[in-house]
């Protein structure tokens, strides 16, 4: 089997050496970044299982260079104490947020837990009587497809993915910006209350939950 490879993300030379020993210790592969900037060039070229990233960067920030991170869990490692910072960070899409400084057995037990419940990266998602599948770009209600616009379908794939996960309305521009580069904050609302509808019209039941003062989710699905 494949050994695990980790992107550990900290400007620290000292703190960055002892993680690489310690996971490659544990049977990991790593990679190392010195800045923001630097991760998202190394991330554009190499594939990795999971990302250790520090907040206090160079360059782009760990807060900044957090929602550019696409499907890959993010353990958060920092010295910032507040509840609030380690909130922001998690609703933001961080898997886990560690405090500096960390037990190391906490930190190997904590990756293993993000490895083993990364989100797989599937052709085809379902959630409740939603079915899409990835190479047709094709999505169904019980069987019957939904006709979507583009700019629907970036939307509704980017909430499947991360179907736990609240996405602020610049998480989502972000992630539709490849699929559909023309949306922007204005025209966000319209296109998924448009969303919204048509999962509505198909299912009887409402797909989208808005989230007062945050943004959307995929509402429980019974």
């Amino acid at each position: 089997m494949k050994n695990k490879k980790i992107l550990i993300v900290d400007d620290d030379v000292h703190i960055g050496n002892m993680l690489q020993e310690l996971l490659a210790q544990n049977g990991y592969e790593t990679a190392r970044a010195y800045s923001g900037t630097e991760a998202l060039y190394v991330l554009k070229n190499s594939s990795f299982d999971l990302v250790l990233l520090d907040l206090i960067l160079p360059g782009i920030n760990g807060e900044d260079l957090l929602p550019m991170i696409k499907d890959i869990p993010v353990i958060i490692l920092s010295a910032k104490l507040g509840v609030d910072n380690k909130v922001d960070m998690l609703m933001q899409g961080a898997a886990d947020y560690v405090t500096k400084p960390f037990e190391p057995k906490e930190l190997l037990a904590r990756i293993h837990v993000r490895l083993h419940n990364a989100p797989q990266k599937k052709d085809t998602l379902v959630y409740g009587d939603i079915t899409l599948d990835k190479p047709s770009r094709i999505v169904k209600a019980n069987d019957t497809p939904i006709k979507l616009t583009k700019t629907e379908y970036a939307i509704l794939i980017t909430l499947m993915q991360y179907p736990k996960k609240v996405f602020s309305k610049d998480d989502i521009l972000l992630q539709i910006e490849d699929m559909t580069p023309d949306c922007d904050e204005n025209s966000l609302r319209t296109h998924i209350g448009n969303l919204r509808n048509k999962l509505r019209s198909a299912t009887g039941k409402d797909y989208i939950e808005a989230v007062w003062g945050i943004g959307y989710k995929l509402a429980k699905c019974d």
